[in-house]
């Protein structure tokens, strides 16, 4: 099993795409919403990173939603 996490904002129409794709593939993963969450947002600026989707599979981060990459690494 994958260890997912996926930073997201309520805006962000890349980070529904990413989550639609991960529901279809039927992987659990756990959304960090930065527009609801402050800390959530820390630690994504303490990660070196302003913008989102930002996709971390098992400790590797992809920035933004490159599919081809996702599908790799799961």
């Amino acid at each position: 099993m994958r260890n997912v996490t996926i930073y997201t904002s309520s805006t962000c129409g890349y980070c529904t795409l990413a989550k639609e794709y991960l529901n279809e593939k039927g992987v659990n993963y756990v959304e960090k919403n930065i527009q609801k969450d402050p800390n959530s947002r820390k630690e994504l600026m303490q990660k070196g990173y302003m913008g989102v989707p930002v996709i971390i599979v098992d400790g590797e981060e992809i920035v933004g939603f490159d599919k081809n990459r996702l599908e790799s690494l799961l």
